[in-house]
């Protein structure tokens, strides 16, 4: 899902065109170069909750591979649009040191996630949840339900790989 943007542009931006919206532009800033878990917490659900209608526009579910699109990237963040169909899920994965957050758009998802040297922990997240974690944190997001399911997702620093595990309990940090 990593591409890359040319580090000679100080204030790059490269917006989806289905979302090219002066408050899109304004939400990503551009000029800065690093996001706290909290900062791309805000970010997330300000975008899942300003721009439904255009996601909605965006959005499309495939039974037969997982799909996303990816709706900007500066020098400090990416930010995604992702769909889950019924039963589809990732691997267990970090993101290679990334901080991040997700909101859920459309229906629910089932997340296992572990903190660095802690234990193995699950929740359930609906329409409007937003999660936000530190590079500290591995995890595996499934959609369980009978629905469709979609999120925006935001890391930073961006285009970090992920590094996929076996399982959760094989993360132990960076």
């Amino acid at each position: 899902m990593t591409t890359s943007l040319p580090v000679n542009l100080k204030h790059a931006k490269d917006i989806h065109p289905g979302v090219d919206v002066p408050s899109l532009h304004e939400a990503v800033h551009p000029e800065r170069t690093l996001w706290s878990a909290a900062e791309l917490h805000e970010l997330t659900g300000e975008v899942a909750a300003t721009l439904a209608t255009p996601l909605l526009d965006i959005v499309r579910f495939d039974a037969g591979q997982r799909w996303w699109a990816r709706l900007a990237l500066t020098m400090g963040v990416e930010l995604w649009l992702l769909s889950w169909a019924p039963g589809q899920g990732t691997e267990p994965h970090d993101h290679g040191g990334a901080s991040g957050a997700f909101t859920v758009t459309i229906g629910a998802l089932h997340e296992q996630y572990r903190h660095a040297g802690g234990p193995l922990r699950t929740a359930d997240w609906t329409i409007g949840d937003t999660v936000a974690f530190g590079p500290q944190r591995a995890h595996q997001l499934r959609n369980t339900s009978d629905g469709p399911a979609a999120s925006v997702h935001a890391y930073s620093p961006p285009l970090r790989p992920v590094r996929e595990y076996r399982d959760l309990t094989d993360f132990t940090g960076l």
